[in-house]
């Protein structure tokens, strides 16, 4: 009886064992497989991205100890998974580097593999930096554009664009949007579709390194921005009026009487259109060999335009205030009012002129963005909607170069009352709009910048715009 159990059960047993894999074993057959091993990127690679995926995973097994080396040796950081299944490099790696992993893995069968690969890096033919005009922490007017300029003209603008991210706290819809090319190279401004409400948080995060800029160029560095929407402050100017308004969400701060541009001639003409604040200085020094002046001294001065456009004092101008136009382009006001007037300003804040026969634009400096409208702003990005307009044909691809033998502008933040000794040097240069153009070169107490300068002095006032 026991006999025949045993045989029983064997029969049953050999029965289950020739059903399950025909063999007479009862051990599944992945249990004995050997591990797969997968290298990112293959071995022997070159010209790999150093910010695309890096690491080796393994299948049938798991990693027993595993590491990244760069050419020198030295350890790359690197994570294994919660299955040490997978391990991923967990730093960037550099441009034109040889990488080694090297370890060991165990398959399903207990047996211990070796794990080896090498790869090498790309290495650009150009490096492209990127930089904000503006600093982190900082308090701007609701106008204010986020400008990333680059050292570089950008052949593939849409891999740039895609990852370079702005959040804004409330949401506030915005767009970016390539304008021409500087001469020290691409420039991207982002701008909300309307005005910033006053207390908007805004962050900008550009993840730029290693991403491909084409032509063989490449990000050089990632950069964040934090900045802070202040107050509302708004500045209504009306040529025909003879005064400016400067209003805030509390209603009218100011209410002076002002001098616009004469209009003689088409580079005395202020523009219209919405200009932004972007500098101040308490003592500013204009020059214009062509208009026959030389380091004029003038004060509480704010520029609103790249174009030479300021908001500034001049006494000369006093009896033509709230009555005539007299002035280069520029907005005339009093000591005392233009003192008042600068203590408030801030960058970022608009000017909104109007009653001009001249429109603000690309040929008017750096920041023309709130004279484009919406739909063909859209279509300046590199990353457009669908329903964009075509962008518009008059707009070039560089920024047209200022004249070698334009006159100049200087100014400090300071309230010394001695002119510079020496005419200021040109950093960077801006659109013109005439032979007449100037450029501008200074240390601000907001923010440094060179332009053109439509403007030149008036012949019914004194020099200075």
């Amino acid at each position: 009886m026991l006999t025949a159990i045993a045989v029983g059960t064997s029969g049953v047993l050999a029965a289950c064992s020739d059903k399950s894999n025909g063999s007479g074993s009862s051990a599944p057959a992945k249990e004995t497989a050997a591990p797969v091993i997968t290298y990112r990127p293959a071995n022997g690679a070159t010209d790999v991205v150093p910010t695309s995926s890096i690491g080796v995973d393994v299948t049938d097994g798991w990693f027993q100890k595993l590491t990244l080396t760069n050419g020198d040796g030295k350890v790359v950081a690197a994570v294994f998974n919660k299955d040490r299944t997978s391990f991923n490099a967990a730093e960037p790696l550099g441009f034109g580097a040889t990488y080694t992993f090297t370890g060991s893995a165990v398959g399903r069968d207990g047996k211990a593999v070796p794990v080896s690969a090498t790869f090498t890096t790309v290495n650009p033919t150009k490096q492209v930096n990127g930089q904000f005009q503006l600093a982190d922490g900082q308090t701007v007017g609701v106008a204010a554009p986020i400008i990333l300029q680059f050292d570089s003209s950008i052949s593939d603008k849409a891999s740039v664009e895609r990852n370079v991210k702005v959040v804004t706290e409330p949401p506030v819809e915005g767009s970016w949007a390539w304008l021409p090319d500087e001469r020290e190279g691409a420039r991207m401004h982002w701008r909300p579709r309307e005005y910033y409400p006053p207390g908007t948080k805004v962050s900008v995060s550009a993840k730029l390194y290693g991403v491909p800029f084409g032509d063989d160029a490449y990000g050089a560095q990632d950069s964040t921005l934090e900045i802070n929407i202040g107050r509302r402050q708004v500045v209504k100017a009306d040529a025909t009026s003879h005064r400016i308004q400067v209003i805030t969400d509390g209603g009218v701060l100011f209410d002076f009487p002002c001098s616009y541009g004469e209009a003689d001639k088409p580079r005395n003409v202020t523009r219209s259109g919405t200009h932004v604040v972007t500098e101040k200085y308490a003592d500013f020094w204009m020059s214009n060999p062509a208009a026959g002046y030389s380091n004029v001294h003038e004060r509480w001065a704010v520029r609103i335009s790249n174009n030479g456009e300021f908001i500034h004092a001049n006494p000369a101008s006093s009896g033509a205030q709230g009555n005539t136009n007299v002035t280069n382009g520029c907005i005339n006001l009093s000591t005392d009012n233009a003192q008042q007037y600068f203590q408030t300003a801030i960058y970022g804040d608009p000017v909104e002129v109007t009653g001009t026969s001249i429109q603000l634009s690309y040929a008017d400096g750096d920041i023309w963005d709130w004279a484009v409208d919406w739909a063909t702003w859209g279509s300046m990005s590199a990353l457009p909607p669908a329903n964009a307009a075509p962008p518009e044909t008059s707009i070039p691809q560089s920024a047209p170069a200022t004249p070698t033998d334009a006159p100049t502008y200087s100014g400090t933040p300071t309230t010394t009352t001695t002119p510079p000794p020496t005419g200021p040097a040109t950093t960077s240069t801006t659109p013109s709009t005439s032979s007449s153009t100037s450029t501008t070169t200074s240390t601000t107490t907001s923010t440094t910048s060179t332009a053109t300068s439509t403007s030149s002095a008036p012949t019914t006032t004194a020099a200075g715009g």
